[in-house]
């Protein structure tokens, strides 16, 4: 590979080039990213220490929170400390990780999505054989499932980049390696890279949003069997994945169902499926779910109550 480029790093152009605005976003984006360590831990640790781990919606809950903190640690550390700095720059290597990692843990949680209105059809179309189809057994295997896809999905991803021969200019305009801008910086013709990149990830995230929006289609429709408390319930916990999907779906069908090329607003969309949704997700699968603050006080309560005891 070595022999294909002669150049060792990439400078990231970031968000912008102000000052003022830089600042703005630093403090900005230490709040972000706190929270989204900060909600998503809450939300592993108290489905992990109590009974809600052994209920299927909870358990891929648990699994999507470790995707959310996972997958925008990978790009959020980076920005903001690049926000301090004039040159922002990435190591060859280190972009290759990044793109590697980012359609890795992002088709994951793309999966574990797609498992978890799976997991509400067969609770609400299907009660009475729900515990049957959704065993213990088959959660583990779709989440394995969700990891395989993963792992297939960002190795065909990778290979397209890896090959490309880079030899300047290697500015990037972005502030984290993705496959566009590389295609873009490549020193060769990446037409044939840029329409496989969008038969992959963009009719990747088409065709799973179709079949989430169908789904939950679906299970609105079948909403008129149930009574007024199950509707109500139904409701509130469909219009949590329908919210996270839309905020997740939206922006990335945008960045790659697309002719093979870049635009200024990729920085500000690509926000949403990196920081933005990873930060709201916890808010928007406990704000109205009342057994997960339940949890969470108990869990929570319960070790603040033993640490006294213990002082």
């Amino acid at each position: 590979m070595e022999s294909q480029r002669n150049i060792s790093e990439f400078i990231l152009l970031g968000l912008s080039y102000n000052q003022n605005i830089q600042k703005f976003c630093f403090v900005f984006f230490s709040f972000c990213y706190i929270s989204v360590l900060v909600g998503n831990l809450l939300i592993l640790v108290s489905v992990r220490s109590s009974d809600l781990f052994y209920q299927p919606m909870y358990y891929f809950l648990s699994h999507l929170s470790f995707m959310d903190i996972c997958y925008t640690s990978c790009v959020t550390p980076k920005l903001i400390g690049d926000l301090l700095l004039a040159r922002k720059t990435i190591s060859y290597d280190n972009c290759m990780l990044q793109v590697f990692a980012l359609h890795f843990l992002g088709m994951i949680e793309i999966l574990i999505l797609t498992v978890m209105a799976f997991d509400r059809y067969a609770a609400i179309c299907k009660p009475l054989h729900y515990l049957l189809i959704m065993n213990r057994t088959r959660c583990h295997l779709l989440v394995l499932a969700a990891w395989a896809g993963g792992a297939l999905h960002s190795f065909s991803q990778f290979s397209l980049i890896i090959g490309l021969p880079f030899c300047g200019p290697n500015e990037i305009n972005h502030y984290y390696c993705d496959i566009f801008p590389l295609l873009k910086v490549a020193c060769t013709d990446t037409y044939i890279s840029g329409v496989l990149v969008v038969a992959n990830s963009g009719m990747v995230a088409l065709v799973t949003f179709v079949l989430l929006f169908g789904s939950y289609v679906v299970i609105l429709l079948s909403l008129r069997n149930l009574s007024a408390e199950g509707r109500r319930k139904a409701l509130s916990t469909c219009g949590s994945h329908i919210t996270v999907v839309i905020l997740f779906f939206g922006p990335s069908i945008f960045a790659y169902l697309r002719p093979p090329t870049t635009f200024p607003e990729d920085k500000i969309f690509a926000l949403f499926y990196t920081i933005i949704a990873p930060m709201f997700n916890p808010l928007i699968y406990t704000l109205r779910n009342t057994e997960m603050k339940k949890a969470m006080r108990s869990v929570w309560c319960q070790r603040i109550f033993s640490e006294e005891k213990h002082n």
